[in-house]
């Protein structure tokens, strides 16, 4: 019984350690850019928008796609970037 009991507070202390890291992951931010900093983007949680800023210059160029693509690039640069800093967490709960 007392392996059992043991094998209860393990499981428990793991639970514990990964409700800790799922509350640090909603709180995790990453900034990502693209276009040399023309664009700029900040993804907090699972993939959150929480900022975007745009150089003026990709304004007045009238160019759609380009503007769209600089957005994409800079927003899988932070994904990665988020991805990365969750790994590492969820990594440091499994000990």
């Amino acid at each position: 019984m007392k392996d059992l009991n043991a094998l209860m507070q393990q499981a428990q202390a793991m639970q514990a350690k990964l409700q800790q890291a799922q509350e640090k992951m909603a709180e995790t931010t990453a900034d990502g850019t693209s276009g040399g900093g023309l664009v700029k983007l900040t993804l907090k949680g699972p993939s959150e928008l929480t900022s975007l800023t745009l150089d003026p210059s990709l304004l007045s160029d009238n160019d759609p796609e380009i503007l769209a693509d600089l957005i994409m690039a800079a927003h899988a640069d932070a994904k990665r970037k988020l991805d990365d800093a969750n790994n590492a967490l969820m990594k440091e709960a499994a000990g």
